[in-house]
């Protein structure tokens, strides 16, 4: 038998999946020049059209805080566990989470 591939974006086939009407569009420019604060608490919502930046598909979904800015990338900061994660972003894969 042949090993299972140990790839980036293994077992992902639902996860990265854009809807039907979304295939083949480039990320709206409205939300890639959204300014983030440190601070801004931030959904990491994966486009699976953008390869570059894009964070493992463990972290789709979650609740993240922006750190800092490094080039077109922000840092965030997310809790997984008992540990603190920090991850490099492009803007092409993070929405801004509702403020309470």
């Amino acid at each position: 038998m042949v090993k299972a591939p140990r790839g980036f974006r293994r077992r992902t086939r639902k996860l990265l999946r854009k809807h039907i009407r979304e295939r083949g569009s480039i990320p709206p420019l409205s939300l890639l020049m959204i300014d983030y604060k440190p601070g801004d608490k931030v959904y990491i919502v994966i486009n699976p059209s953008v390869m570059k930046g894009m964070p493992h598909y463990r972290y789709h979904g979650k609740v993240a805080t922006i750190i800092g800015k490094r080039g077109k990338s922000y840092i965030v900061q997310l809790k997984v566990g008992s540990k603190i994660k920090t991850l490099f972003v492009r803007p092409e894969h993070l929405r801004p989470a509702p403020v309470n």
